[in-house]
């Protein structure tokens, strides 16, 4: 496997430009730069099968949901460099060629080498770092795939990998709304805090059907407490939505089509007859999960999918009302993991330890802002609370961002990276 030695001229005249508009806040230029190239660099491998393997940082293991948001930013570049275009399509080959291998795996190994957590009582396999099944693993490549298309015109990726995995992605999902009868899912690990497995010998909190597809975890890797994850569903209907004009206009496959559209259609509905719930303070707000048996979450996580990143998925405009109403419940004290401190105020999870903010979720508060003062705001707040680092970590202390979780990792670079690009008017179409 090699890396990418040299910064191509593509992604330096991305960096220039990002510097001439961001000339008042030289020290955000500066993480732009750094943090576009250590991705490249430091994450990047092009394989010898000519895919492309892309760990997520301090871990040597490749997520499918964060080398697609890692790599986003550089679908920019791909316009006009067939390098960095061809590092892409290379993921994107390897992520479906993963899900074909295991749909149900979050994260991989570049070999068969029996890296991870191959205790876990799952169907494990050496090629498989971690087996925790979580929706949006299989929406962020049907994402990038179309993302790709759209902002290049590219349609190498929509291959017969491609199509074997979409269907077989469709087939999940739909087995998945009904987890209860269906499923043989199942996932259990040992001498481990409580959200790193699945209640009821692996099979997790019952359900109900709703027209949502199940999922086990969240975009966290913790445990879902609910069955249905209203964000991942969410960008469950758009990847589907996706797909109807991939299938209409790229692949000619109106069968692709038509299940892609019923199955958006059902999971919609889901959302909107079980989703939606009344809330004393806030009025009609989206739950982040639910059991179609009446019983919901009141929160939202920083990771993404999230209820704060709906716009930003695409599922939902940013001045739709549930979005608003569910946006000021999330930017609150009434969210459970909303923190406020001396340095920072802004969405944590669960996964790392209370008072903990991150930068995703600050990122992502300026993607979704309608305020372009408030973005230039949430970016000079990502400088500020970088530990000194130069770029970003998973999460830091309210009061003290000189302690953080983790040292390095790239999704939460790369998101900066997307705030930065958005406050200079430079945006990936959709």
């Amino acid at each position: 496997m090699t890396r990418i030695l040299n910064t191509p001229q593509s992604v330096v005249r991305l960096i220039e430009t990002v510097r001439r508009r961001l000339a008042d806040m030289p020290e955000a230029a500066d993480i732009f730069a750094t943090c576009m190239q250590n991705t490249l660099h430091r994450t990047i491998q092009r394989m010898p099968d000519g895919t492309t393997y892309i760990i997520t940082g301090d871990i040597p293991a490749m997520w499918l949901r964060d080398s697609a948001a890692q790599v986003r930013p550089y679908i920019l570049p791909a316009k006009e460099d067939e390098e960095i275009a061809g590092m892409i399509l290379g993921l994107i080959q390897r992520q479906f060629r993963f899900i074909l291998l295991d749909p149900y795996a979050n994260a991989f190994n570049a070999a068969p080498n029996g890296n991870g957590h191959q205790t876990d009582l799952t169907e494990m396999s050496p090629w498989i770092w971690e087996r925790k099944y979580e929706i949006d693993s299989l929406c962020y490549p049907i994402q990038l795939s179309y993302l790709l298309w759209r902002n290049t015109g590219l349609t190498a990726q929509f291959n017969e990998t491609f199509r074997q995995a979409v269907d077989l992605i469709l087939e999940v999902w739909k087995r998945e709304q009904h987890h209860e009868t269906k499923s043989s899912y199942r996932f259990q690990r040992f001498n481990c805090v409580p959200t790193d497995t699945l209640a009821r010998d692996g099979k997790g909190a019952e359900t109900s059907y709703t027209g949502m597809t199940w999922s086990g975890f969240r975009p966290s890797d913790d445990a879902c407490r609910y069955g249905y994850l209203v964000p991942s569903n969410m960008f469950a209907v758009v990847v589907l939505r996706y797909l109807q004009e991939i299938g209409r206009d790229a692949l000619k496959d109106e069968r692709l089509v038509q299940s892609a559209a019923s199955l958006a259609a059902e999971i919609d509905r889901g959302i909107r007859e079980y989703a939606v719930c009344d809330h004393p303070a806030f009025g009609p707000i989206y739950a982040y999960e639910c059991d179609g048996m009446g019983g919901y979450e009141w929160m939202d996580d920083a990771n993404v999918p999230s209820l704060l990143s709906i716009p930003y998925l695409g599922y939902a405009r940013a001045d739709d009302p549930v979005y608003l109403n569910t946006r000021k419940f999330i930017l609150s004290k009434h969210n459970p993991y909303y923190y406020e401190g001396s340095a920072a105020q802004g969405v944590g999870s669960p996964h790392t330890p209370a008072g903990y903010i991150w930068p995703i979720a600050i990122a992502m508060e300026g993607l979704t802002t309608r305020d372009p003062e408030e973005k230039r705001r949430k970016l000079r707040l990502l400088v500020e609370t970088d530990g000194g680092a130069g770029m970003m970590h998973e999460s830091f202390d309210a009061n003290d961002p000189g302690k953080f979780t983790r040292e390095w990792f790239s999704w939460a670079n790369m998101m900066f990276c997307e705030l930065a690009l958005d406050i200079c008017g430079i945006r990936i179409g959709k």
